[in-house]
């Protein structure tokens, strides 16, 4: 019924028809729920049998054990605040919400969905609103990527971000950081690291800084990475707060950002699939790991960041987001294999660079991925140039 309702509305849009402006949006809906009628014309070369569309709708499904930790994660530090007395729910949430204990997954799941859940819906109404009209305005196919980019600007944010903000962000995300450009595979910027870039230099106070807001009324906490900038992991311990914590990510921190143990679990699924660059995220964490090994054999009597070993890093902070669902971004990246791991090992040093040296900035992933962005084309260049100087040589070398 659904293919015949579809079938008969299909001259409307077509070229000639009376809605032929808004065949974009058609198209989206037809091929999101039936394979395209329509075959390709000329010389073909299939590779495999997955598309854009899959590849996107394959991502944005590995993100889901970021999601669903990250809502119980946010009603369990909701509640657990609120059980102690540090805070109160906001009265709407007063009124939905009769249970409040943290030791129960469907009070802390359904607390932290009543958060995420509208926060994603902005995203996802707001940019796909940016999205269509470009595409009607260009009169081509509803690009895919933001599907992607939806998800993870939202998991990006703090959970209790003003909606209003959250639709200024992905406006200038999709706008600004894609569509200006072209559109999707022709952006040199992660338009959800763009968007939050934004967000972050235009209203610190409402985002992830020295201080990171729990999704109940006024009550927010210090982040491990400030905790670290006063006195090193000792500070952080002595805050209550171990190395397990951080890595299965019972702590509070933007809403997909904490558990690298769920990120992880979605990023082996996309190495696997062959959907993300290993070389990439090997390069990024062997970045990581020689620059913070090399700031710990220097030391240092007034910054006890120096002494904050490799795998506090990887488990601090968004790096372990970063990492798997940013960093490996196909169309911002490098694309060129040596350019990945030159890509990957300049993102993970300026990590640990902007976190250790510059005392006004408390994270350094979402800086870093965007400066590497900058220079990957760049990277490409030099690359696929030695290459070039490389096989000339041999040839002459025959001759």
């Amino acid at each position: 019924m659904l293919r015949k309702l579809l079938d008969r509305l299909a001259p409307h849009f077509d070229k000639g028809g009376r809605f032929e402006k808004f065949y974009p949006l058609y198209e989206a809906i037809d091929t999101g729920l039936y394979s395209p009628p329509y075959v390709t014309q000329g010389s073909v070369h299939v590779r495999d049998g997955i598309d854009l569309k899959r590849i996107m709708i394959t991502v944005w499904l590995c993100t889901f054990p970021a999601i669903v930790f990250g809502m119980w994660n946010l009603g369990y530090q909701a509640n657990l605040a609120i059980e102690g007395g540090l805070a109160a729910p906001t009265d709407w949430h007063r009124y939905f919400f009769t249970g409040h204990d943290p030791h129960s997954w469907l009070d802390n799941i359904s607390y932290g969905a009543a958060w995420f859940l509208p926060v994603y819906a902005v995203t996802f109404l707001v940019g796909g609103f940016w999205e269509t009209l470009f595409s009607c305005v260009r009169r081509h196919e509803i690009n895919e990527g933001f599907f992607v980019t939806s998800i993870l600007f939202a998991l990006s944010l703090p959970p209790s971000i003003p909606l209003w903000q959250v639709a200024l962000g992905i406006s200038f995300g999709v706008v600004v950081g894609k569509e200006v450009f072209g559109g999707t595979g022709k952006n040199f910027l992660n338009p959800a690291l763009t968007g939050r870039a934004f967000l972050f230099f235009s209203y610190p106070a409402q985002m992830t800084g020295d201080s990171i807001w729990t999704a109940v009324d006024g009550f927010s906490s210090a982040t491990p990475l400030s905790l670290a900038a006063e006195g090193g992991v000792d500070a952080i311990t002595a805050a209550g707060i171990e190395w397990q914590d951080l890595f299965l990510g019972r702590i509070q921190g933007s809403i997909g950002e904490t558990s690298s143990l769920a990120i992880l679990a979605g990023g082996v699924l996309l190495v696997i699939m062959g959907l993300a660059s290993w070389r990439i995220m090997a390069g990024t964490l062997l970045g990581l790991v020689v620059t913070s090994c090399v700031f710990n054999l220097l030391g240092s009597d007034t910054n006890p960041l120096f002494s904050v070993p490799w795998h506090w890093h990887f488990v601090m902070g968004s790096f372990a987001f970063g990492l798997v669902f940013m960093v490996t971004d196909p169309v911002s990246a490098a694309m060129t294999h040596r350019g990945r791991w030159i890509f990957g090992l300049l993102v993970g040093v300026m990590v640990v660079l902007i976190r250790v040296i510059n005392p006004a900035y408390p994270e350094g992933v979402m800086l870093a991925i965007l400066f590497g962005n900058l220079f990957a084309p760049l990277i490409d260049h030099f690359v696929v140039q030695a290459n070039i100087r490389r096989r000339e040589a041999r040839l002459h070398g025959e001759q």
